[in-house]
C-alpha cells in the first residue's frame, strides 16, 4: 500500500450559519484566537506526513489561497522594521516542502462531489480528507493516529465519535461489527437518520482516510435531496467491496461548524496560547465574580 501525501480539503461551502461574517470572507478563515481554521487543519495535515494539500474551493474563496501564499509586501515590510518573530509566524503559514493545490467546484454539489473533485490529482493512491470545520485538540493529531492505523490495517477509517441520540439528524451514523485488532468494522452507514430511526449514536467526524476505490463508487452514486452527491453514500457502496473501519480517535472535538462549537473552540484555545492563556484564564475567572457567568 502507498504512503499517504495527499490530503484533501473542501472548503467551497458558503457558510451560510456564520452570516453575515462569511458574507465576503470565507469561514475557514474565521480565526480561533490567531490562525484561522484551514490553518490548524493543515497543520493537523503536516503533523501526518501529507506533503500535498489540495482545497476543493469556489466563489470568494480567494482568501484562502492568499493565506497559503507567499506575502512578499508584508515579509518586506515586517522584515525592515525588524520584526523577526511576526515574520516568522507569516512565513511558516505553511512549511516549505508542502504543495497547496487548488480545485474549483463549479456547483455546490456536496461533499462526494467536493471529494470526486480532487479525483485527477489524487489518482490511485489512498488520501485524507479533512474538514477544517471540525477542530479536534488531540496529541498526537488525529489524522497522524489515522495514517498510522492505516499502515497497519490498509483499510479506510472514519473518524468517529459518540454523539446524543438527539443529535444523530446532524451527522452519517455507522453501525460497527466486532473488533478487528482494535478497531471495529462498519457494517453500515447512514446518512442523517432520525434518532428513532439511527442504527447506533457513533457519528463520523470530519476526518476520513480512504481507499482510491472510493472515487469509482462517487462517481455511480445518484445525487440525493437537494441535487447533492453524499461522500456517506459512496463509502456505503465501498463497505460492500473491502473493509471500511470506524476510528474512535483520541482527541476533543469543536464543531465550529455552530456557533457555540466555535465559541467553545476559542475559550480552549485561548486559555492555553502561550502569549495571552494566563490573562485570558484570569478574565475568564473575574466574570464568575458575583454568581453571574
Amino acid at each position: 500500500m502507498k504512503k499517504i501525501t495527499k490530503a484533501v480539503f473542501p472548503v467551497a461551502g458558503m457558510g451560510s450559519r456564520f452570516l453575515p461574517a462569511t458574507k465576503a470572507s470565507p469561514k475557514e478563515m474565521m480565526p480561533v484566537v490567531d490562525k484561522p481554521l484551514i490553518q490548524y487543519a493543515v497543520e493537523e495535515a503536516v503533523a501526518a506526513g501529507i506533503t500535498d494539500m489540495v482545497f476543493i474551493t469556489g466563489r470568494n474563496k480567494r482568501a484562502i489561497e492568499d493565506h497559503f501564499d507567499k506575502a512578499y509586501e508584508m515579509e518586506s515590510e515586517l522584515e525592515a522594521r525588524g520584526k523577526h518573530e511576526l515574520l516568522r509566524l507569516v512565513q511558516d503559514t505553511v512549511p516549505s516542502h508542502i504543495n497547496c493545490i487548488y480545485i474549483r467546484q463549479a456547483e455546490p454539489l456536496g461533499l462526494g462531489h467536493a471529494v470526486l473533485c480532487a479525483a485527477p490529482v489524487v489518482g490511485d493512491e489512498p488520501f485524507a480528507v479533512l474538514l477544517a470545520d471540525d477542530l479536534i485538540d488531540a496529541d498526537p493529531p488525529v489524522l497522524r493516529q489515522m495514517v498510522e492505523a492505516f499502515g497497519k490495517h490498509e483499510s479506510s477509517l472514519l473518524g468517529v465519535q459518540n454523539v446524543p441520540f438527539s443529535d444523530t439528524g446532524a451527522y452519517g451514523i455507522v453501525s460497527v461489527e466486532p473488533d478487528r485488532h482494535g478497531l471495529q468494522n462498519v457494517a453500515a452507514i447512514v446518512e442523517k437518520p432520525a434518532p428513532e430511526k439511527a442504527p447506533s449514536n457513533l457519528a463520523v467526524i470530519g476526518r476520513y482516510v480512504l481507499t482510491p476505490r472510493i472515487f469509482h463508487h462517487l462517481r455511480q452514486v445518484q445525487a440525493g435531496a437537494g441535487g447533492e452527491i453524499q461522500l456517506t453514500d459512496a463509502i456505503a457502496a465501498l463497505i460492500e467491496e473491502e473493509p471500511v473501519l470506524a476510528f474512535p480517535f483520541h482527541g476533543v472535538r469543536y464543531d465550529c461548524g455552530s456557533k457555540l462549537g466555535y465559541l467553545k473552540a476559542t475559550i480552549a484555545y485561548g486559555r492555553k496560547h502561550p502569549e495571552v492563556g494566563q490573562a485570558f484564564t484570569e478574565y475568564l475567572a473575574s466574570l464568575n465574580v458575583g454568581g453571574r457567568a
